[in-house]
């Protein structure tokens, strides 16, 4: 695959221009997107290669903006054909309109990671090779394993994003993640243990023993703790969340409701409350695409836009909100470099990139020793939110009673019930032990999934709705 999207197609790049110079003119906004990539997935399971599977893909999408109306056209063929056809679909959006074209996405000149292709290197033999070191690593660990499943993958992504006028954004962008799944048994009972990592970066650190050896070793621990797991008590409780990994909760809850099309529309919980006190004092929430190397991270958004450190909610006040250009033309504010999409087949809208709450002073043991009678959750699997609402309920996939500040018996079946608004007002302490994930998380949304980063410091909540598994 070659860097230059327009290689080996039929369509060249100043065709293009002007064909969207045609097509823009009199709109509001608009673009070209091109896009080529590549991506892998390998998966050893049960003691061998289960899976290993390769896709190429190439295309490009054009919008085009007139108010809030939007024409979008998509295609698997870079030709002038193609986009000519694209181009007649997408004209229908300014159809007896007149409008000026907005300013396009400022310039950066910051790389926020390598031009490097995870696919090529290491070699295809070499990856099978390392997930069989792996596997029987796992298996050697400990007797009570029976069960191993390991997965790499990998995506490259090569796009170009075209504007009125001639202004042009590439990036290629890398993308790879290892997990490791254990299965261990006692007494003919049988838990799951999980750890996995990865970000805009090449293989390199991922498969150094060091490093692997470590998630493994996390996979066992989590594994054997859920062996030890008893059922879970329910009710309301104070809840301490441990950091990193749980900011997920945050993600969901409260950052799908701070993005700009929800609150535009209306349907948010936090509509209408700029410059109002809507978290406990110290609560400080930010989303920053522009931290190297990280998965949720972009050097520009899918619209050329550069990303940016955004300040959501300051000491409790709601600050603002992550905003795509149309949603921040029609709200009358700046985009923040949040426009985003899953591939060239999309348009794009308002998305997170790394959403985390920024570190306080508390001490994190001092914060379990204030916790009388609640619970420590430390880890999450999924969940479900009502972005209108705020309304959730998260899985714990690692939690552990607590009484009189000791951390006690590993839980089971500990679900976490809610709804974002009133949490952030429940929030009494806030650590010193801010943490992003490993490079793990996924965000859906409209029926498009994109890598994210999440992260946040030890939290002490007050007054939490817990269920558990307890009869």
């Amino acid at each position: 695959m070659t860097d230059f999207v327009f290689d080996d197609t039929e369509l060249s790049a100043d065709q293009a221009q002007k064909q969207l110079d045609e097509v823009l003119a009199g709109a509001d906004d608009g673009e070209l997107f091109v896009e080529r990539s590549t991506s892998e997935s390998l998966i050893f399971d049960d003691g061998r290669l289960k899976s290993a599977n390769f896709d190429t893909s190439r295309g490009f999408g054009l919008r085009c903006v007139a108010g809030e109306t939007c024409g979008f056209a998509q295609s698997t063929d870079i030709s002038p054909g193609a986009l000519s056809r694209a181009s007649s679909a997408v004209s229908m959006a300014k159809s007896g309109y007149s409008g000026e074209m907005s300013e396009p996405p400022r310039r950066t000149n910051r790389r926020l990671y390598l031009d490097t292709d995870p696919i090529a290197a290491p070699a295809f033999g070499v990856k099978v090779e390392l997930l069989q070191e792996i596997d029987a690593y796992c298996r050697a660990l400990d007797p009570s394993v029976v069960q191993v499943s390991v997965t790499v993958a990998a995506s490259r992504r090569s796009i170009a994003v075209l504007r009125a006028g001639g202004e042009r954004f590439d990036d290629v962008r890398p993308l790879v993640r290892l997990n490791v799944s254990i299965t261990a048994e006692k007494d003919g009972r049988r838990e799951n243990g999980y750890a996995g990592a990865g970000g805009r970066v090449s293989y390199d650190g991922l498969i150094e023993p060091e490093f692997w050896q470590g998630q493994a070793k996390e996979a066992l621990r989590q594994a054997k703790v859920n062996l030890e797991s008893v059922p879970a008590p329910a009710g309301q409780m104070d809840v301490v969340l441990g950091p990193g990994w749980p900011g997920v909760l945050l993600h969901e809850a409260i950052g799908h409701g701070l993005e700009g099309d929800f609150i535009r529309k209306g349907t948010s919980a936090f509509t209408g409350k700029v410059g109002e006190r809507v978290a406990s004092p110290g609560v400080t929430v930010v989303d920053d695409g522009s931290l190297a190397n990280l998965r949720g991270s972009l050097t520009f958004d899918d619209e050329g836009t550069p990303t940016d450190r955004t300040v959501l909610i300051e000491d409790g006040i709601l600050k603002g909100f992550m905003q795509d250009r149309l949603n921040a033309r029609l709200m009358g504010v700046a985009p923040t470099g949040n426009g985003r999409r899953e591939t060239f087949a999309h348009a794009p809208m308002p998305r997170m990139t790394n959403t985390f709450m920024l570190g306080g002073e508390a001490d994190p043991g001092e914060i379990l020793s204030e916790l009388k009678d609640g619970i420590y959750a430390s880890n999450f699997g999924g969940g479900q939110v009502d972005i209108t609402s705020g309304k959730f309920v998260f899985q714990c996939t690692e939690a552990y009673k607590v009484e009189n500040g000791k951390v006690g018996a590993p839980l089971k079946g500990v679900t976490i019930i809610g709804d974002g608004p009133t949490v952030l007002t429940q929030i009494r302490h806030v650590g010193n032990d801010m943490e992003i994930d490993p490079g793990i998380g996924v965000c859906g949304k409209a029926g498009q999934n994109l890598p994210v980063g999440v992260g946040q410091p030890t939290l002490y909540v007050e007054n939490m709705t817990v269920g558990g598994s307890a009869v």
